[in-house]
């Protein structure tokens, strides 16, 4: 090949390379959310922490310009369904519901957890907080919270009270009530979820259930449970006809039920801040303000840092109650 061609060649050749490296652009990891992210709720369907789950995904589905896929896994006192999470890639595309069972009440009862519930995951946002609701079959003798303290009081062992199982939040809040009533002695019966507890309470198979309002309205309003009384400090909005437990004589049951979502330890930052302002913005639009209340719950919000207090202040204030009524892991 003459000198002159192959000089031609050479710059040819290094034409084409400069020019393909700079159309070739640099590698950047791919923005989030490419992809559907997958929201784990650790209850059944239609239980309180289902329906606020699925009413802020749909919403952050539409933030995100991304599906938020709702995957209920359910067990162990949503022990099973946060150890998913806790375990799964820390990349912003698996998300945790979680509640004072997962978070505070879990890790104060149990010591050998299959996650740290303080290490395990990144706290993103306190959605909202919902009272607990005291409730009876509809064909129960008892009509007032006094009612049914007498009943109970009258046949100590004979009744059984339901929960979503040992050491969540309708168990601890009905130990909470037994206590504050004046020591009852009431069998514990858990289930894998609150709504599966509704067919017996209606079947009078059950005596009480200590249920968030959030998912007993609907058994309310059918007719097939009874409202006896609200915890907090104050009467529900959605059940204003029903007293506290104050009010019904009982105090101290001044508590309510949080409800916040997770992702894995070691999420990047950014992922943390945007999932944290895109779900502040999501508890205090208008419609899910309105949703929240005509459901029995109140909106929170918050920094990541302002939740993390607020699941560890309550994880050693049930510590009392654990103690007090010798409850034992599953």
């Amino acid at each position: 090949m003459p000198a002159r061609a192959a000089h031609r060649r050479q710059l040819l050749h290094a034409g084409m390379a400069g020019a393909l490296g700079a159309a070739a652009p640099v590698t950047f990891a791919q923005a989030w959310p490419a992809r559907p992210v997958r929201l784990v709720i650790p209850f059944p369907a239609g239980g309180a922490t289902d329906i606020i789950g699925r009413t802020i995904a749909q919403k952050l589905g539409t933030a995100l310009g991304q599906q938020v896929i709702v995957e209920n896994r359910p067990g162990a006192g949503g022990t099973i369904g946060a150890d998913a999470v806790a375990k799964a890639a820390p990349d912003g595309y698996t998300l945790l519901m979680a509640t004072s069972s997962t978070h505070s009440i879990g890790p104060a009862i149990n010591p050998k957890m299959p996650y740290d519930a303080f290490r395990d995951f990144a706290p993103l946002a306190h959605i909202a907080n919902a009272p607990s609701v005291l409730l009876v079959g509809a064909g129960s003798p008892a009509r007032t919270v006094q009612e049914l303290v007498a009943l109970l009081r009258k046949n100590p062992g004979r009744y059984n009270f339901g929960s979503s199982g040992i050491g969540t939040y309708p168990h601890l809040s009905a130990e909470m009530f037994k206590w504050r009533a004046g020591g009852l002695f009431v069998v514990h019966i858990p289930y894998r979820g609150t709504g599966l507890v509704i067919t017996d309470l209606a079947a009078g198979q059950i005596a009480f259930l200590m249920d968030s309002i959030v998912s007993a309205q609907p058994h309310i309003s059918a007719g097939k449970v009874r409202p006896l009384a609200v915890s907090g400090a104050k009467r529900s909005g959605s059940l204003p006809s029903v007293p506290t437990f104050t009010e019904s004589g009982i105090p101290g049951l001044e508590f309510s039920n949080w409800f916040g979502m997770f992702a894995p330890a070691g999420t990047p930052p950014d992922i943390v801040a945007r999932l944290n302002r895109e779900l502040n913005a999501i508890t205090r639009s208008p419609d899910v303000v309105e949703r929240l209340d005509r459901a029995g719950a109140e909106g929170a919000g918050g920094t990541p840092e302002q939740f993390a207090r607020t699941y560890t202040d309550e994880h050693d204030s049930w510590k009392a109650v654990i103690k007090r009524a010798n409850i034992k892991p599953e």
